[in-house]
Formats: structure tokens, sequence, C-alpha cells
């Protein structure tokens, strides 16, 4: 019996983004302060609803980038993946935050909508358009890293959703400042918040599905399983698993029978490259099995 093992613990896709998130961090900090300034002195609940999802943004930001930072400590006897995982377990803090501040905000939006405030919608407008530019800003920052990393995704979701919140308020501001309509303003608060559950929804089930330890979404198991199979040599193939660590870390363990033990190096070999080249697996243990011992095995447990 042989086995065969292969991997690459290189810096996660996380890393590679830090400096962006540290300047989009900066950005959204400066921003929070002047939009809870702002929105105290003009009376709106859209732009303070804004300025407490900017501020959780900013600590989403924050636990990000800590958790690139962590994840780049070295893999130890007792930890052998080192801490790449702290990225998942902050994009999952990020969503359920998010979750929460949702429902604070529709809660606000009701409460100004049983009693409407007097607005300033000059300053609320002017706030809001320094806003949009920051956000817009900060998501050109993230919008290279959102698609390899799903921490970073979950940071780029946080400051869209504050564009968009942004945009919210202006509009919210024009309506009051046209028309005398007050309750825009805790009507475009409510919609910042619902538009942002179903994104975070999502994050939250990728989260927990790496955390499961589930299948990739881009591997399909069956395929994988053909592919190891049309080796030549190869009989069988059997507990199989493919999970992630973290983003753009796939892994895979599987059992090979073999027909001829000889050619062991040969399959081996073959079905190593397959894995990580059409695959795209960062770390792949194949376990290589002759067919007595395959037989033996099942009969033990049958």
């Amino acid at each position: 019996m042989h086995g065969g093992h292969a991997h690459g613990l290189e810096p996660s896709m996380g890393q590679r983004h830090a400096k962006r998130l540290a300047m989009a961090l900066g950005l959204t900090c400066a921003i929070t302060v002047v939009e809870v300034i702002g929105g105290l002195w003009a009376g709106s609940l859209a732009l303070i609803a804004d300025a407490a999802h900017m501020l959780t943004d900013a600590g989403g930001l924050a636990l990000a980038l800590f958790a690139i930072r962590f994840a780049a400590r070295p893999a130890t006897p007792r930890k052998t993946y080192g801490y790449l995982r702290a990225e998942i377990l902050s994009a999952l803090l990020n969503a359920v935050v998010l979750l929460l501040l949702s429902g604070y905000i529709l809660y606000e939006a009701y409460q100004r909508v049983l009693s409407p405030p007097e607005i300033r919608t000059g300053v609320m407008l002017a706030v809001a358009v320094i806003g949009l530019a920051a956000n817009f800003a900060s998501m050109r920052l993230l919008a290279s890293g959102a698609d390899e990393s799903l921490n970073v995704k979950g940071a780029y979701f946080e400051v869209f959703s504050d564009m968009l919140g942004s945009l919210g308020v202006i509009i919210a501001a024009l309506i009051v400042m046209l028309t005398g309509w007050t309750l825009a303003d805790p009507i475009v608060a409510a919609g910042i918040g619902l538009f942002i559950v179903p994104r975070t929804w999502n994050l939250l089930k990728q989260a927990t599905h790496i955390l499961l330890e589930g299948t990739p979404a881009a591997v399909d198991l069956e395929l994988l399983k053909s592919r190891l199979m049309s080796i030549d040599g190869v009989v069988a193939v059997h507990d199989l698993h493919v999970w992630t660590i973290t983003s753009g870390f796939d892994c895979m363990t599987g059992h090979v029978v073999v027909r001829d033990m000889g050619q062991c190096r040969r399959i081996l070999s073959e079905a190593r490259e397959r894995m990580m080249h059409e695959f795209k697996l960062a770390h792949v243990t194949i376990q290589i099995e002759d067919q007595d011992f395959w037989e033996s095995e099942k009969n033990l447990h049958a």
C-alpha cells in the first residue's frame, strides 16, 4: 500500500489584498464620522442608518484585516493548516452582523414612520454625496479581490451596500427637499436594510458550507471520480472527499484501487496531476490500494 501527497500552503487570496482592505478601512472610518455628525445635525434616519451601517462595516473591514494577518501565521504541529480558516470565520461573523444591522434599520424606520422628525435636507444631501464618493472609491479598491477571497467578498458587499445606502439617502434628501414628504427618509432607510438581506444571506450560506466541509461549488464530485477511474490500471475509487480550507484553497483525499501495484507510481503521478490541474485542487492526498486489500476491507465492513 502506497500513499501520495501534494500540497502548496501559499499565501491565501485574502492576504494578497490586505493593503487595499486597509485603505478601504481608512475611508470607511472617515466617512462614518462625517455621517454620524451630519445625520444627527440633519435629523435624517436614512443618513443615521447609513452611518450605523458604515460603522459596522468599518468593524467588518478591521476584522477582515485581522483575519488575514492571523491566517498568515505559519502551520504548527497542532494546527497543520495554520490559521487559514480565520478568514472564513470572519466572513461568517460579518454576515451575521449585517443581518442584525438590517433588522435594526427596519425597526428604526418603523419608529420614524410613526413620528416623522424635521429634516435639514441640505446637510443630509451634502453628507450623502461625500459618502457616495468614499464608498465608490472603496469599491474600486476591493473589486479585484472580491472574486478571489470570500473574506474580501464580504468586505466588498459591505462597501457596496454602503454605496447603495448613500444613493438612497441622496434620493430621499431630494424628495424631501422638493416635495416636503418626510416619509421618504424612513422608507429609504428600510429599503437599505431590505436590499442587503439576500446578498448577506448568500454570504452566510457560503461561509457555513465551507465550515461544514461541503464540496466546493466549482467541483463536480462525480466527474472527478470518473477522471480517476479513467486512468489505465485503476479498478475502483472510494472514500473520496473534497472540501475547502479557505478561499482558493480546496483539498481532496481519496483511495484508489489498482490492478497492478507495480504501476502505482505512474498511476499516483497521473491521478495527482489530474486533480491539481483539471480541478484546481491545492492539496491532494491519495492512498493507493491493491485489489486484495480492498476486497478484505469490504468484507471486514460488510
